[in-house]
């Protein structure tokens, strides 16, 4: 692994739009509540967490040539990504994640219109194989095209950059499967692990979550991990498996949690931790956005992480 290296972070950005009432649901009617916009999608989430952590990274992204995009791009340039070659596409609108919480802030539903990653093709990443060249890593996301996986899997091999892997969702996360052999890490929540090992229904107990996690690592992972909400998560690789449990926390909002448990265990990968420290990272960052009613968590540091891990 090259340490002087970016990250070249890969997959969707766009805006989430979040509602949580105040009382419990009524569906079919409105209901009163809080309703907040912020900056979002897979990788770009992750590409925020990592450039707050002070990990040098790179979006590729495509978004529209609207007032979205150009908010969008300003608020991650902020964080510290280098934004500067994310596709700016005039017949497009910005992609977007419409959420529906409950009024304790936990997830309902969700609709996600993320198309415009379609264009995320093999001639822009054609164009950007000299970042391939350079990079530490490469993250990517379920949203990509089977077509645009194929080419960054064929410039990581021949630069040799490790791929690590958030399969996003259950129905994005088995465009991964032929490449499982390939990547030094995936971050699956449960139903995403289940769907990766084929498995007709996703684990409920931390026994079968590092069962799990070894049957990714005997698919060819490296390193699984697979996260189970209040239940913490499970993690293996060749040598070792185990389970971390959550921290306690008031949820406020899930949005980005399995994003930022993501970047903080490529961090920990980055600065060459043992994988149950890096690990236990990554459920301090899950714990510290679920706390909040950001997507990112606006000061996030690496002493705050530390900090969060202090019973």
């Amino acid at each position: 692994m090259r340490r002087d290296g970016p990250v070249l972070v890969i997959g969707a950005a766009g805006i989430d739009i979040k509602g949580r009432p105040n009382q419990p649901l009524q569906m079919g009617t409105s209901n009163g509540g809080v309703v907040r916009n912020s900056v979002g999608g897979v990788a770009r989430n992750i590409a925020e967490n990592l450039a707050r952590l002070e990990v040098p990274t790179i979006l590729l992204s495509a978004v529209g040539q609207d007032h979205t995009g150009d908010f969008l791009l300003q608020h991650t340039a902020a964080a510290g990504v280098d934004t500067s070659h994310v596709l700016r596409l005039p017949d497009q609108h910005t992609g977007s994640y419409v959420a529906i919480l409950d009024e304790k802030g936990q997830l309902i539903v969700a609709v996600s219109e993320y198309d415009i990653v379609s264009r995320i093709g093999p001639s822009y990443l054609q164009r950007c194989r000299a970042l391939f060249a350079r990079a530490a890593m490469i993250v990517l996301d379920g949203n990509l095209t089977p077509r645009a996986l194929r080419s960054v899997f064929r410039w990581a091999d021949r630069y040799n950059v490790p791929v690590c892997a958030d399969p996003t969702s259950p129905a994005l996360a088995t465009k991964f499967i032929p490449y499982l052999p390939h990547l030094l890490m995936v971050a699956p929540d449960a139903s995403e692990a289940a769907a990766l090992c084929g498995a007709p229904v996703p684990p409920t107990t931390s026994t079968e979550a590092i069962e799990t996690a070894q049957c990714l690592v005997s698919m060819g992972v490296e390193i699984a991990i697979v996260t189970m909400a209040e239940q913490g998560l499970a993690y293996a690789d060749g040598s070792s498996a185990g389970h971390i449990p959550a921290l306690r926390t008031r949820v406020v909002d899930p949005t980005g949690t399995g994003d930022a448990v993501t970047a903080a265990v490529i961090f920990g990968l980055l600065q060459e931790m043992p994988i149950d420290e890096a690990v236990r990272l990554g459920v301090s960052a899950g714990a510290l956005t679920l706390s909040t009613r950001e997507t990112v968590v606006p000061d996030l540091s690496l002493d705050r992480l530390y900090d969060a891990l202090i019973v």
